[in-house]
């Protein structure tokens, strides 16, 4: 009977496709607060994550959900939802500095992940990042949304005229 293990089982995380260990392990290695963002479709959540010997400590959390305190009546998974997420937090977290997490996520350039670090920038919180990954300013002000939108309300509006006919 043999007496050595032939195979080792991965990590139940990485099995799951959710945590990247050796990338993980590098940001916990910088010693400095992680700025965690995660998007769902309707939603984005934003965190500032500190590493401590008993497991990560979130100390300051927003989500999108929260605009609607401040009468946001739009979606709240878009790119402008996205940049005011990172403004809120930005404003709470004035001064701290961070480094960007983004988990296994594909950072593309202009998507919703880097219009909350644009957010966060401008609403204080100190990150090295190259700017050029930024969504324009008009999608940024929600221009590419607007149009569309009226387009579908004539649309919408044609089809209720002529069902009343």
């Amino acid at each position: 009977m043999a007496n050595k293990k032939t195979y080792t089982v991965p990590f139940r995380r990485k099995r799951e496709g959710k945590t990247n260990y050796k990338k993980r392990l590098a940001l916990l290695k910088s010693k400095s607060l992680r700025l965690v963002v995660r998007k769902s479709n309707k939603h984005i959540l934003v965190q500032l994550i500190e590493y401590t010997d008993t497991g990560d400590k979130v100390s300051l959390a927003v989500s999108s959900k929260h605009l609607l305190e401040f009468g946001w009546n739009k979606a709240t998974g878009n790119i402008p939802a996205a940049y005011l997420t990172g403004v809120l937090l930005g404003n709470k977290a004035k001064g701290k500095k961070a480094i960007l997490d983004l988990g296994l996520q594909t950072p593309i350039s202009g998507s919703r992940l880097f219009a909350v670090l644009k957010g966060v920038l401008d609403g204080g919180l100190n990150i090295n990042v190259n700017e050029s990954v930024f969504p324009s300013e008009d999608r940024i002000m929600g221009k590419h949304i607007e149009k569309d939108y009226d387009k579908l309300v004539i649309k919408v509006k044609d089809k209720i005229t002529a069902v009343k006919k």
